[in-house]
């Protein structure tokens, strides 16, 4: 019985991971196919519950709240916002600013949250003006730094609130900056480099008339209600999903040794990081061992929009799609990757 469920939740694990990127209709309507998705391993799994159908009610709220509020406070602020950076782009020039835009975001966003982070991040780089290479090449490398700087205290996202509140007790005795100490060298300078790569390794390009979402109309406040509304749909689906996959997770991951531990980490890129985090860290893992595991899921998430909150944020604000995030977020993402699994191999 057992090994049916887990086929079938590989299954849906493949789905997941394909066919946004094989089916255009899927792609079009991501939000709605993860649904169904999550709809699925749940059933699969038999994980149906009032509990957990309230929680996949109730946990998008704060989120898609934030998105309606920061949109409609964005919107009555935009002249001025737009003068500001105007202002910083004619005194500091277009890659100075994009630099101190994304390194801000990365390390204020365990702060602010990861979700503030990606809001204002959007807000700002839409009044650069730039065309929409650059504006997805900027956001993909903004999303790596908010997704790792956000990892650094609970505050910042889900994924640090479960790792502190897992090892809390002996032996690691976590506090509220356990985070910081364990991954801050790791990964201010991984926010510096992405911030650098996005700013410098290719000259920003303006926008021409009519070429980018920068030169849109102006939001309505229907616009600012459906994309909250998206966001609400993708981070239910996410709960549902990760809920759903929770048997096989637990079943899989405390049988891994850290390599594989590792590798694993990549299905975060699809899947909700939170969940594998929940049922792959143990307080009887040593700080190699959660180092290595959350870098992992950390640098995996920032590859597909699924992987990480800001991600879906700023997909939905920036209209893109799964494929073009995939195209540019992958390969930076596996030289981190593979960056460091060779240092935490050599310092071992």
């Amino acid at each position: 019985m057992y090994q049916w469920t887990f086929l079938f939740l590989a299954v849906i694990i493949a789905a997941v991971l394909l066919l946004p990127f094989s089916v255009k209709r899927v792609e079009e309507e991501l939000e709605a196919f993860l649904l169904v998705m999550g709809a699925a391993a749940m059933t699969v799994s038999g994980a149906w519950s009032w509990h957990i159908t309230a929680e996949a009610l109730k946990e998008p709220l704060p989120i898609a709240g934030a998105v309606l509020a920061a949109g409609l406070i964005f919107a009555a602020l935009r002249p001025r916002m737009e003068r500001l950076t105007e202002k910083c782009a004619a005194s500091l020039g277009t890659r100075m600013t994009l630099f101190v835009l994304i390194a801000a975001a990365g390390l204020a966003a365990s702060a602010i949250t990861a979700i503030v982070a990606a809001l204002l991040f959007c807000e700002l780089l839409w009044h650069l003006k730039l065309d929409r290479s650059t504006s997805l090449r900027a956001s993909i490398y903004a999303c790596y730094a908010i997704g790792l700087g956000a990892a650094l205290t609970p505050l910042g996202e889900p994924l640090s609130t479960i790792i502190t509140s897992k090892l809390r007790g002996a032996p690691h005795n976590a506090g509220f900056f356990w985070l910081a100490g364990l991954l801050a060298y790791w990964v201010i300078p991984a926010i510096l480099a992405a911030a650098a790569m996005a700013a410098f390794w290719k000259k920003p390009s303006q926008a021409k008339p009519g070429e980018t979402a920068a030169e849109t109309a102006a939001e309505t406040p229907r616009s600012i209600g459906l994309r909250a509304l998206k966001v609400y749909v993708f981070i239910a689906a996410l709960v549902l999903l990760g809920e759903g996959l929770r048997p096989l997770a637990e079943a899989i991951i405390p049988k891994l040794g850290d390599w594989q531990l590792y590798l694993l980490g990549l299905s975060s890129a699809a899947l909700d990081n939170a969940t594998l985090a929940s049922a792959g860290i143990v307080p009887a893992m040593s700080r190699g061992q959660i180092l290595s595991f959350a870098l992992s899921l950390l640098v995996s998430g920032g590859m597909l929009i699924p992987g990480n909150i800001p991600n879906i944020i700023t997909a939905s604000k920036l209209g893109i799609r799964s494929k073009e995030w995939a195209r540019t977020a992958i390969p930076p993402g596996i030289l981190l990757l593979g960056v460091y699994f060779a240092l935490i191999r050599l310092l071992r």
